[in-house]
């Protein structure tokens, strides 16, 4: 008879020993106790900031030319069709009643004269912070001691009839006689009138990490952590443009928040990477205990990184003498104790 040449291809029959453990019959194929080990979490379980991710596109996505078309032409239809209707309420008004015609025709010069005065506010805020920028690119150009002084007078004229700012720029008033460098006077007017204004909205920031984390934990409502973190970076950047002196409007603070946001997109700075998991202890361990949690703690660390990039954009000069705030600071100062997990900084 033929020699047996080896085991052949086939099922493969296992029996079980008393400890009830699996032992193949077949030669050369793999034990179970050789397979790897289930991992802890799966990748889709880990957090990712699902809420903040969602924010950032959403005020970074530019519209096509047809969508603005689109709702321009929407709402100039919308403001004919109501300006004619009032036109001729009023005047049938004014027909019937001539007492109640002009009572509606005060009214309606009453709400189109606020509409004017929110326009003009509107564009001042636009070129307030079109007077911000222009700072920090003159800054940027400074090379004599001449433009530096000059620049700081435009940087205390930006702050004049402030009361908070009123000790740093007598400060910056009686040392700048004893300066004789460019980069000395740029120096000291950082240290004297932006120091207060960063540690002001760097809380600013660490209250807006706290909120966004603490909603986006404890609220499992399906898109409530997306609308709670849109509300807290807005009303963020709010904040620090009007510490930096910028003025609160809708169109600026929505230039603010596409700058910001754009630029953090365009960087991947909104990608959760082991540089922002690491800049916060206990957030891999919360996620194992509660993904809500591990979300809320991510979600936070990300508001703080749109916060520090606010900072830099609002600021009318770039951080030189003064150091920028580190997002793993910002989030140890405002996520430490949260939840039971302690932050790092």
């Amino acid at each position: 008879m033929p020699k047996s040449k080896g085991p052949k291809s086939g099922p493969v029959f296992f029996d079980l020993d008393a400890e009830g453990n699996a032992d193949a019959l077949a030669g050369g194929q793999s034990h179970p106790a050789d397979a790897p080990p289930v991992p802890e979490t799966m990748p889709e379980m880990e957090p990712s900031g699902h809420a903040m991710q969602s924010v950032a596109a959403l005020a970074a996505r530019r519209p096509s030319v047809l969508a603005r078309l689109f709702w321009g032409l929407l709402l100039s239809l919308l403001t004919f069709v109501i300006s004619v209707a009032a036109w001729g309420f009023v005047t049938d008004l004014l027909a019937a009643n001539p007492v109640l015609g002009w009572i509606a025709t005060g009214l309606g010069a009453s709400f189109i004269a606020v509409l004017a005065v929110i326009a003009v506010r509107e564009f001042a805020t636009l070129a307030r912070l079109k007077r911000i920028d222009g700072i920090k690119a003159a800054a940027a150009e400074v090379t004599e001691l001449t433009a530096a002084r000059a620049l700081t007078a435009r940087l205390t004229a930006l702050y004049a009839g402030r009361a908070d700012m009123r000790w740093g720029q007598d400060r910056l008033a009686e040392a700048s006689a004893d300066v004789f460098d460019a980069d000395a006077q740029l120096a000291l007017a950082e240290t004297a009138l932006l120091a207060p204004l960063d540690a002001r909205a760097t809380r600013e920031v660490e209250a807006a990490a706290r909120q966004v984390a603490t909603v986006t934990a404890l609220v499992p409502l399906a898109l409530a952590d997306v609308v709670a973190a849109l509300a807290a970076n807005l009303r963020m950047i709010r904040r620090i443009a009007e510490i930096y002196g910028g003025r609160g409007g809708v169109l600026g603070n929505w230039r603010l928040t596409r700058s910001v946001l754009t630029h953090l997109v365009a960087t991947g700075a909104v990608a959760v990477g082991d540089d922002l998991i690491s800049s916060v202890a206990g957030g891999g361990l919360l996620s194992k205990v509660s993904r809500r949690f591990g979300e809320g703690i991510v979600n936070g660390a990300l508001t703080a990184r749109v916060g520090v990039a606010a900072i830099e954009v609002c600021r009318p000069l770039p951080f030189v003498a003064q150091s920028r705030p580190s997002v793993s600071g910002v989030v140890g100062r405002a996520l430490t104790g949260l939840f039971g997990a302690k932050a790092e900084g």
